[in-house]
Formats: structure tokens, C-alpha cells, sequence
């Protein structure tokens, strides 16, 4: 049945990751379709608009697109190769929401047949291959990892660099068999320049969702040692610099939360499947994500009256990315707002209009604090002295300790610093 395969590769979901890694294989000779049940994404991608603050994507969009190696549409259709690259967000409750991986391998495996591989890339719970892609397949009468061979491989990226890192990083292939590792190999290796390990698809579910909690409770404890030393009346900032002088020492940077579909996320996976062993990462989870409270309450004691303006600058959930998923810094204006406070915020790289985002001099005007919520490079060269005309009370409230503060006291203004106790 293999000549009714029209595609070489099927991509199922065309976000932040199955959008770029569609056209890498594009780009390496295979015909791919990208299929996403979004047809607004799907026209977009037709259009060659997708992803235009992901540098160089847009570019090899259009390439794929007039080359005729990548075609987008909201139905899939016979191909070699599956992969899953759809969400996987947390519920209320903080449990993981399997439904979308579920429904998307649900709409190809009508088109799967013996010899096909598929993999799983969506960040998942420990165990998930195999119930939501092993399991289907062996009730539609296959042996996975004999007739259709199964693996799941997580990608290691972060966005504004997403293209480079699919091709440079290391790449885990967990396989439900020797030979479904071997075929994913095959194909991943068309363009990963990177070592490709091989493990078990247990075993690689949970290096993703460990190296993400990893990071998580090393940013639980610099923000930690924020609060404390914002209670103790000294500089956190100074403090992380001065103990990662010491050769075994090297404490991150606090800020004002962790965001992102990744950090803030797959932790919880981890703490829902193992609720016993996980008391650090839930704790760590919990840290961060009380900081955006921590920051407004910090802005509410300098102010002290909810009448006021607050100007706010970045809402990404990190700098020079246009993604706002899981931001700190649009709780800080949710909580910031709930208390009364007119916020306007300003950012470069959102979309106009969503997040009652406004131009810089509409944001600023009669404001009577700026807060630095992202250090975008965009604000690099910020004008003080213009932005001190604008406003009515001369106050900076900086999350990532982006604005220098002898500059900003020569322009005017009192400076108030995240995690730092002393003026």
C-alpha cells in the first residue's frame, strides 16, 4: 500500500514547534504536509505568514511554499512519517490535558499503515506513547514497534532561536523497539546536526519533563533568595553576583515569575504523576509562580493609592519573543488591575491590540510608574529623559534589573528594584 502514500512526512500541528520542524524536513528534500485543525493557521502558513518574529522562518516558509516541498491543510493524508507536535496544557486542577494529543493521532491513524513510523513530540506525562499512540494502534490490529514503529522524541528549543536549536541540539529518540529507533534515526538525522541518544520511550518522557523541572527549582531558588533578601534589606541582584564568583556556585537571575509553555508547565506533569516523590518541584512550582504577586504587592506598598496609572513595558514570558503564554507579567496587570489600577502596556513584539496593548507615548503618558516587566532589546536604548516628561510621578519599577540605576536617578526618577531591599 505503500504507493498511496502522498506525503513523506506528516506534521500534526503547526505551533512554535511543528511549523519549524515541518519545513526542516521540507528544506532537507522530503514532501511534507503540515496539517493542523486550525484552519486560520492553515491559511496563515498558505500565506507564507506564520511565524514572522521566529528569525529566518518566514523566509524558508516562503521557500517551502513556492518549491512545493510543504503543503498546509486542515485534513491529513497518507505519509511515511507522523509526527505529533500539538499542546499539551494543565487543567485547573493542574492535571495534564491529554486531549489534544489524543484527538490529533485519532484523526491520522485512518491513514497509518504497516511500515509507517510515528512520534511523538507534544511534551507528555510518563507513559503517554504508549497509551495514546501504542494502544490505538494495537486495537487497529498492529504491533507497534514491529509494523509501524513508535517512538517519542522531545525537542530541547527555545523561541527566537528555534530553527538553530532543531538543528544543533542533542536529540533523544525514545523507541518502543530497537528498529522504531532506528527508523526515527533516519529521518531526524536529514537534518539534526546534533547526537541523536536512543532510549526507551518511558525513560524519554521523562528526561524532558525532569530537564525542565530542573530548571524550574534552580529559578525557585533565585527568587527565593529574592524575597529573602528583600526582607533583609539588601540587593539580591549583588548578591547572586557576588556568590557566583565562588568556582561551584552559579544561582540564576530572579524575576518576576516563570512562563512560557514549557518551565511553567511540565513540572506539574511530574507532580500529578508522582505526588509523593515530587514535594521539591511543587514547591519550587509554587515559588515561582507567586512572584507575579510578590511584584504587585511590592508596586501597590511604593504607591499606595490604586487611583494611580502604571505603565507597563514587556508582557512576553521572556525577552525578544513575541509568545505571551503563561507570562508573569500579564499577571502582574491582571492582579495590578483587580486592585484597581489603570495599567496600559506597551510591547513591541504583540500584536497591536491584544492585551489593551498601546503605542509607547499613549502607554507613558501621565503614568505614574514605569514598570520593566521584559528586557526586550527594543528597550535597550530607552530615552529617560523623554519618558520622564511624560509622566505625572517619576517612579521605575524595574522585574529584571534592566534599567541602570545611577541613570535613572540622574533623570529624575526613584528606582525601585525586584529583590532588592535597600534604596
Amino acid at each position: 500500500m505503500k504507493n498511496m502514500r502522498k506525503y513523506d512526512v506528516c506534521v500534526v500541528g503547526l505551533g512554535y514547534i511543528g511549523l519549524p520542524t515541518a519545513l526542516l524536513f521540507a528544506k532537507s528534500g522530503k514532501k511534507v504536509l503540515g496539517y493542523d485543525i486550525s484552519a486560520d493557521t492553515v491559511q496563515k502558513v498558505r500565506n507564507g505568514e506564520q511565524g514572522k518574529n521566529e528569525p529566518n522562518l518566514n523566509e524558508l516558509l516562503k521557500e517551502c511554499l513556492k518549491n512545493g516541498s510543504l503543503t498546509a491543510d486542515t485534513k491529513p493524508d497518507f505519509a511515511d512519517l507522523y509526527i505529533i507536535a500539538v499542546p499539551t496544557p494543565f487543567k485547573n486542577d493542574k492535571e495534564p490535558d491529554m486531549s489534544y494529543v489524543q484527538s490529533a493521532f485519532e484523526a491520522v491513524l485512518p491513514y497509518i499503515e504497516k511500515g509507517c513510523s510515528v512520534v511523538l513530540e507534544s511534551t507528555s506525562p510518563v507513559g503517554s506513547t504508549v497509551k495514546y499512540i501504542c494502544e490505538p494502534l494495537a486495537k487497529k490490529g498492529f504491533k507497534p514497534g514491529e509494523d509501524v514503529f513508535v517512538a517519542y522524541s522531545p525537542e530541547r528549543v527555545l523561541p527566537g532561536n528555534i530553527l538553530f536549536e532543531l538543528v544543533h541540539n542533542n536529540r533523544i529518540v525514545g523507541g518502543v523497539s530497537e528498529e522504531s529507533c532506528l527508523r526515527v534515526k533516519e529521518y531526524y538525522k536529514l537534518f539534526v546536526k546534533g547526537d541523536i541518544e536512543f532510549t526507551d520511550a518511558n525513560t524519554a518522557e521523562m528526561c524532558k519533563l525532569t530537564e525542565n523541572a530542573y530548571r524550574d527549582v534552580n529559578i525557585a531558588f533565585a527568587n527565593e533568595m529574592a524575597k529573602m533578601c528583600q526582607a533583609a534589606g539588601v540587593n539580591a541582584w549583588e548578591v547572586q553576583k557576588l556568590c557566583n564568583k565562588h568556582p561551584r556556585v552559579n544561582i540564576l537571575m530572579p524575576g518576576p515569575g516563570v512562563g512560557g509553555h514549557c518551565i511553567a508547565v511540565d513540572p506539574w506533569f511530574l507532580v500529578s504523576s508522582f505526588p509523593e516523590a515530587t514535594r521539591l518541584i511543587a514547591t519550587s512550582r509554587n515559588v515561582n509562580d507567586s512572584m507575579p504577586l510578590f511584584a504587585a504587592e511590592q508596586i501597590d506598598k511604593i504607591l499606595g493609592d490604586t487611583s494611580r496609572k502604571i505603565s507597563i513595558l514587556g508582557i512576553t514570558y521572556k525577552p525578544d519573543v513575541d509568545d505571551v503564554r503563561e507570562s508573569p507579567v500579564l499577571k502582574i496587570a491582571e492582579i495590578l488591575r483587580q486592585k484597581g489600577y489603570e495599567v496600559a502596556i506597551h510591547d513591541p513584539l504583540v500584536a497591536p491590540g491584544k492585551y489593551a496593548n498601546t503605542d509607547l507615548e499613549v502607554c507613558l503618558q501621565d503614568s505614574d510608574m514605569l514598570v520593566i516587566g521584559v528586557n526586550h532589546k527594543a528597550f535597550k536604548n530607552l530615552d529617560l529623559q523623554k519618558v520622564f516628561s511624560l509622566m505625572r510621578t517619576k517612579v521605575i519599577y524595574d522585574t529584571r534589573n534592566f534599567i541602570d540605576r545611577t541613570e535613572a536617578n540622574k533623570a529624575g526618577f526613584a528606582y525601585y528594584l525586584l529583590g532588592c531591599g535597600s534604596e
